[in-house]
């Protein structure tokens, strides 16, 4: 789904838009592929947000399809999403209908690691356009970190760009939901590092939540239980409401309540 197909979902009313932002080969698209694949097998969500609809089922198949498991073959990860000459992300959709029997509809967008790290060092960048986007629209922000990145060899590099991503993501985010959400949980990372990430998110708010997700089983830890307190808290995301002007008239019509006399 590209941005001129969101007519088809915010005709109604606007969607709440989580953007994911981390570097390249982060696991941003694993996250949406564990999503969907764990809310078609109904371990995702509750009776309180039942799965609705989607207009973007073909994308949401496409993104999971490199984790399911085929004859012979282990599953593998989504291949990293290329930059290419787009200028917008791609988006998928999920709607949910609650308990009042209300609906929800949710925009998930997937941007190449490539335009938020440009954009991190120059918010103007030419090509960090997609990455603008996210910003400007996003309701839920997960600020991705690479635990494998972040304990490997090359560990100095990648901490010093999530600083500079962080740095940029936090003073974007403007009072809207924000997450740390810790990638490839099952790797061990130093205390130390763990403790300048923390810091470089804490700028906004000493209590940041934070997820940790992982394909693989961490300890007796079932590797879904991540993923499923992620999704959860992205469903609680609430706009906010909108206080209308007060009128002593009796028998108004809130459509022409400004220019009562």
């Amino acid at each position: 789904m590209g941005g001129a197909d969101l007519n088809f979902v915010s005709g109604k009313v606007k969607p709440i838009t989580v953007g994911i932002v981390g570097p390249e080969s982060a696991g941003k698209t694993t996250i949406l592929g564990a999503f969907y694949l764990l809310l078609g097998r109904g371990a995702l969500t509750t009776d309180v947000n039942l799965f609705s609809n989607s207009y973007t089922l073909a994308g949401w198949e496409a993104v999971a399809t490199y984790l399911r498991w085929k004859p012979g073959l282990p599953p593998s990860f989504p291949p990293h999403t290329p930059s290419g000459a787009a200028r917008s992300p791609g988006m998928l959709h999920l709607g949910f209908r609650r308990e009042d029997g209300s609906l929800r509809d949710f925009i998930f967008a997937d941007a190449p690691g490539e335009w938020f790290q440009k954009w991190a060092i120059n918010e103007q960048a030419a090509d960090a356009e997609g990455a603008r986007w996210i910003a400007r629209h996003a309701d839920v922000t997960l600020l991705i970190a690479d635990r494998q990145a972040l304990a490997g060899p090359k560990m100095g590099a990648a901490r010093n760009d999530f600083q500079l991503l962080a740095l940029r993501a936090v003073a974007e985010a403007r009072g809207r939901r924000l997450a740390l959400v810790w990638t490839k949980g099952d790797v061990e990372v130093a205390p130390a590092m763990e403790a300048q990430i923390r810091k470089a998110v804490a700028s906004v708010s000493s209590s940041v939540p934070e997820f940790t997700v992982s394909v693989s089983p961490r300890g007796e830890v079932d590797a879904a239980e991540g993923f499923r307190e992620l999704f959860g808290w992205i469903l609680c995301t609430k706009r906010a409401e909108v206080d209308l002007p007060t009128t002593e008239a009796s028998g108004h019509d809130p459509l022409f309540r400004s220019g009562r006399r």
